[in-house]
């Protein structure tokens, strides 16, 4: 800011010593008295008596006498004009100064026309602002940022970063404003310096793969999904990451996974909860483009645990009409979300089905990813992996993994 004002009064004076300068230099006036313009006149006077005396004795004629007495007339004119031109010159410095005070004035006017003044003193408004701007931003407090307002957050938050240096939170925020600016590439800059200083940042992490979720690339989706699944390891109830995570499968096209994404989001919720008809229509419409591309469940028999169901002989009458087989496992704590699961619509008992990490409901959430796990069967009425009244399921005890390669399990419950 004072380099630029400096530079500004330089070339301000430079342009005055143009203007300014030649009026105020000291001209080259030969001084000539009252005694030197008589000496003049005197020798001009003899020598229009020796010319006279010339005509006298006819030593030139009339015609050079003419001649002669102009040029003497001539030189003595010339002689002096010096003192005639000082006389006539008028006050230097008043030119001068009227030339300075031109150039102020176009200065002046051209500056405020076309110069950067209104910027920098929104630069400065900024910068006082910049703590309400991160209470209304971060806090929610007041009323939320405004589009120009978000940009001088912006402003405010780049001018900190390059006095301070780096700081974790400020860059964390400037992704975030960026975001909402739909400066995805200043976006994506800001959190790759957020997660440099700090790797395991969970809120970095989400916003992160929300800008490359808007992105849209394959290759960004799966980014996103490795990052989300980092996220749910530590928070496996973050339901931002699961919500991500639901998204990925449904851009994907990932039916079964994506459904059972947004149903664990919906039994989160209270039904007065504004976003539980959105989840809702969203599940509706993925089950008709289930029926449409007659979707199931992933089966593999990679790295599997078998998993054999039967069903207590007190239940076979009260499983309901065309009902739907889903086995699955999930982590004994933490996430809801199933690690793993299989879809049957036709089944008769017993039957055995293979759990695997392929059979993963959400990419980065499989059976590796858990220490102890939970096998669950449940035979539903709707099509849905989240209970309801009238189904029927069965659970296990607690289960280390790396222990079970095959597992008996009895649907033995009525859910009320």
């Amino acid at each position: 800011m004072i380099l630029m004002w400096a530079c500004f009064a330089l070339l301000t004076l430079v342009a005055l010593g143009f203007v300014m300068l030649p009026f105020l230099k000291k001209e080259r006036v030969q001084t000539i008295t009252h005694n030197a313009n008589a000496e003049l006149i005197s020798i001009y006077e003899q020598r229009l008596v020796d010319l006279q005396t010339d005509l006298d004795n006819q030593r030139i004629d009339t015609v050079n006498h003419a001649e002669s007495i102009i040029e003497l007339k001539r030189r003595l004119l010339n002689e002096l004009s010096p003192e005639k031109s000082l006389n006539s010159k008028g006050n230097n410095r008043i030119f001068a100064l009227t030339g300075g005070a031109f150039v102020l004035a176009l200065t002046g006017v051209f500056y405020g026309l076309t110069g950067s003044q209104q910027q920098i003193s929104a630069w400065h408004d900024a910068m006082d602002n910049l703590a309400n701007y991160g209470e209304r931003a971060v806090m929610q407090k007041g009323e939320p940022l405004s589009q120009n307002e978000l940009q001088a957050f912006a402003l405010a938050l780049r001018t900190k970063l390059s006095r301070s240096g780096d700081d974790e939170v400020a860059w964390m925020l400037l992704g975030r404003v960026a975001m909402s600016l739909n400066e995805f590439d200043m976006a994506q800059q800001s959190f790759d310096k957020a997660l440099r200083m700090n790797p395991d940042n969970m809120q970095v992490l989400i916003s992160y793969s929300q800008v490359l979720l808007l992105e849209g690339s394959e290759a960004n989706m799966t980014r996103a999904a490795g990052m989300l699944s980092k996220v749910l390891k530590v928070e496996p109830t973050n339901l931002d990451a699961i919500s991500l995570l639901a998204l990925i499968a449904y851009e994907r096209k990932d039916w079964p996974q994506a459904k059972a994404a947004f149903e664990v989001l919906l039994a989160s919720m209270e039904k007065n909860d504004s976003r539980y008809s959105m989840i809702s229509e969203r599940i509706a419409d993925i089950e008709k483009q289930m029926q449409t591309e007659g979707s199931v469940m992933p089966v593999t028999t990679t790295g599997a645990i078998a998993v054999t169901v039967d069903i207590a002989k007190e239940l076979i009458d009260k499983q309901p009409k065309d009902g739907i087989l889903f086995i699955f496992a999930k982590a004994a704590s933490g996430s809801p979300m199933p690690l793993a699961a299989v879809k049957l619509a036709n089944y008769s008992f017993p039957i055995t089905v293979e759990l695997s990490d392929s059979s993963a409901m959400v990419a980065g959430l499989n059976l590796s990813s858990a220490e102890n796990i939970i096998i669950s069967a449940r035979i539903s009425i709707d099509d849905s992996v989240m209970p309801s009244s009238g189904e029927l399921e069965g659970h296990s005890e607690s289960l280390k993994r790396e222990s079970v390669s095959d597992y008996q399990l009895q649907i033995n419950t009525l859910i009320p």
